[in-house]
């Protein structure tokens, strides 16, 4: 009875999140409403205060987003921004998916799909809005390329399926990269497609309040200045100045703040107050919105939504290789973590890989990248809420629009990994 309870308010969440009531309040109110069903009133209140302590990611994004204050404070954003837009526009529609596999390989090195989005959203999506795509596009774009941590060997989903199967991480990544690298392409390219049939790959005016003045004039130097948490944040994950490797995204920032002082010779009391101001807004906005997300995914587990899908995994081995791409898959989009819905499956599931016909580095790579694939089409995922924040635009429409290439996508991995 549960169950069919709680397969009726995630369809009711799903219809006030698309008629765009206030996302907040929905995603706390259906946990809310589930938990107490299933008589269990504390969980929510443990899910918040659980997330309140997820000081990494609070870390990251209130650090991202004072910077990104910090640009626009000082123009150097625009100044970015303009000095790239006419020849991003000879780029032509290549523009959307050459962000996402940009971002594709960025995220090798930056593994957190959220502090990637918050580095590298807010860098391409301004561009991209500016070169006239829409908004949603723009988010997803950078969203649909955050899982290519999967092509690092030191990531944990990499370094769990390794363990499982008795691999190295080496084989682990060599078995699965040319399934990544396909699944790369059909995100990237389906987006594509998505954005010349709504037309919105092309058109966008950024409000008139947004826009400078016909005179401005690029200063190459203040143009540089967006860059630089970037630059550090990939010479140290590289190895290429082994000096950068502990630097973590919010220090980069900072550093990029500083920076952006000496170029422009702002009032150092106005730098501070806009970066506090964006961590701020940063906090109320972004994650306010994950922390309900989190509230309502500890709803679903009450009534035992998550783990009835699961046991369903575990118990059907006649459709185990659907199973082990499209369960991560579903769990993926409904909690907004591809790492919970993989590693729940190659826990229970991969190590019984060889009953099933298959082998277990097989079966584990598919469940990683599916449940990746999953959270990349998932509205109340943290990375899509940060690049819908820089967007401004709904998350839900940014998701639908990476649902079909990241379906396909699935669709794929599963051939390739489990029917070669």
């Amino acid at each position: 009875m549960l169950i069919v309870i709680g397969a009726i308010v995630v369809a009711i969440t799903v219809y006030l999140m698309v008629k765009q009531y206030e996302t907040r309040l929905v995603l706390f109110g259906a946990g809310m409403f589930l938990a107490l069903c299933a008589g269990e009133p504390m969980a929510p209140f443990k899910a918040f205060s659980h997330a309140m302590q997820e000081n990494k990611l609070f870390e990251a994004i209130i650090a991202v987003m004072g910077f990104a204050m910090v640009m626009k404070l000082t123009q150097c954003d625009q100044h970015l921004i303009q000095s790239l837009v006419k020849p991003l526009r000879k780029a032509g529609p290549l523009l959307i998916p050459g962000a996402t596999l940009v971002t594709f390989f960025i995220n090798t090195s930056i593994t957190s799909s959220a502090g990637c989005s918050a580095a590298v959203g807010s860098i391409l999506i301004p561009i991209m809005l500016a070169a006239g795509v829409h908004p949603a596009i723009a988010a997803a774009a950078i969203y649909a390329g955050t899982y290519g941590a999967i092509f690092n060997p030191g990531y944990a989903q990499v370094a769990l399926v390794a363990e499982v199967a008795k691999a190295s991480n080496m084989e682990v990544v060599s078995n699965h990269f040319m399934t990544m690298l396909a699944t790369g392409m059909i995100g990237a390219f389906s987006l594509l497609v998505v954005a010349l049939l709504l037309k919105e790959n092309k058109g966008y005016v950024v409000p008139s309040d947004k826009q400078l003045p016909a005179d401005f004039s690029v200063h190459p130097v203040k143009a540089l200045v967006p860059l630089i948490p970037l630059v550090l944040l990939l010479l140290g994950s590289f190895g290429l100045v082994p000096a950068l490797k502990q630097l973590a995204i919010s220090h980069a920032m900072i550093i990029g703040v500083f920076v952006a002082f000496a170029v422009t010779r702002t009032n150092p009391q106005k730098i501070s107050k806009e970066f506090w101001h964006g961590a701020g807004d940063s906090f109320g906005h972004v994650f306010g919105i994950i922390i309900c997300a989190l509230v309502f995914v500890s709803g679903l587990k009450s009534v035992g939504m998550i783990q009835a899908m699961t046991d369903a995994m575990v118990h059907t081995p006649a459709i185990a290789k659907i199973s082990a791409t499209f369960g991560p898959f579903i769990l993926g989009v409904l909690s907004g973590s591809g790492d919970a819905a993989a590693v729940a499956f190659n826990r229970a599931v991969t190590p019984e890989a060889a009953k099933f016909g298959l082998s277990a580095i097989d079966m584990g790579s598919a469940a990683a990248i599916a449940g990746a694939l999953g959270r990349s089409m998932s509205p109340i995922a943290g990375g899509m809420v940060i690049c819908a924040g820089f967007a401004g635009c709904s998350p839900l429409e940014s998701a639908k629009r990476n649902a079909p290439g990241m379906f396909i996508a699935c669709c794929v991995t599963m051939w390739m990994m489990l029917y070669k």
